[in-house]
């Protein structure tokens, strides 16, 4: 393979890859089915062209809230095989606020305010006015009859974090100067300005997503792959070989390595 990195200048040894192994990490759907199902066959492409040993699809998490089709991504993943070999699907702060959410009715007070409404429509919900602790009540009542079981299932079980070769995946970040081993999940799944802004080399290079920016953002000790898909149609998948870094993305057709 002969992808141009995406580093520029690197004062850390360039991360590797495990030996026969290809990460294809995708960044937050946010009910955006179509745009899923348009990266699975670019990635498939992407396998057909460049064929590898084992392949793994990471997914960081945030599969709900803001698209259309919340329901239809969760039953996706439950559902439909993986692409690649193997296919690792992280916890986003999403999918545990609809927990939170499911425990506590007066959660979507705070849930409303960032795509939760677009979930209950999602799964037949007719809204009531989700500021009122009676109006929480009503909406649970109705939300819990209509999400299905292995709906909860999948969403309870994911991981929080993923790790292969140099490379560390979660969500939104981790806690600089705490071990990886160590991370608290709350920070995996929420962390930001102490993450985004930390010039610390964290002991791999992380890769996550949860802070929406216009295009990949690369830095020496991160790279964040959250490009705003539920409103810009733009799904963006990071492929990680030996030395090498390439993208992948939904959109007008382009090349997915980088020359």
């Amino acid at each position: 393979m002969n992808w141009k990195s995406l580093f520029r200048a690197d004062p850390h040894p360039t991360p590797v890859m495990v030996e026969g192994v290809r990460v294809y990490a995708i960044g937050d759907v946010h009910g955006r089915l179509d745009l899923l199902l348009e990266l699975r066959e670019r990635i498939k492409e992407d396998l057909a062209e460049h064929p590898v040993d084992h392949a793994i699809e990471v997914y960081l998490g945030d599969y709900i809230d803001r698209g259309p089709a919340s329901r239809e991504v969760l039953e996706h993943f439950i559902t439909s095989r993986p692409v690649c070999n193997e296919r690792i699907c992280l916890k986003g702060n999403h999918e545990q606020t609809l927990l939170d959410f499911l425990d506590d009715p007066d959660c979507l007070k705070h849930w409303a305010r960032y795509g939760g409404m677009s979930t209950m429509r999602a799964y037949g919900i007719s809204e009531g006015n989700p500021m009122t602790s009676a109006a929480c009540q009503g909406i649970h009542r109705q939300f819990t009859a209509a999400f299905p079981r292995a709906h909860r299932t999948f969403c309870e079980n994911l991981p929080t974090s993923a790790s292969f070769g140099d490379y560390f995946f979660a969500h939104a970040g981790v806690r600089p100067g705490i071990p990886l081993d160590a991370q608290d999940d709350h920070d995996l799944m929420w962390i930001r300005r102490e993450f985004l802004t930390s010039k610390k080399f964290h002991g791999k290079l992380i890769v996550h997503g949860h802070t929406p920016a216009k295009q990949p953002e690369v830095r020496t000790n991160r790279i964040n792959i959250d490009t705003r898909a539920y409103d810009t149609g733009i799904l963006t998948c990071l492929v990680l070989e030996d030395e090498a870094q390439g993208l992948i993305a939904t959109g007008p057709p382009g090349p997915s390595r980088l020359d």
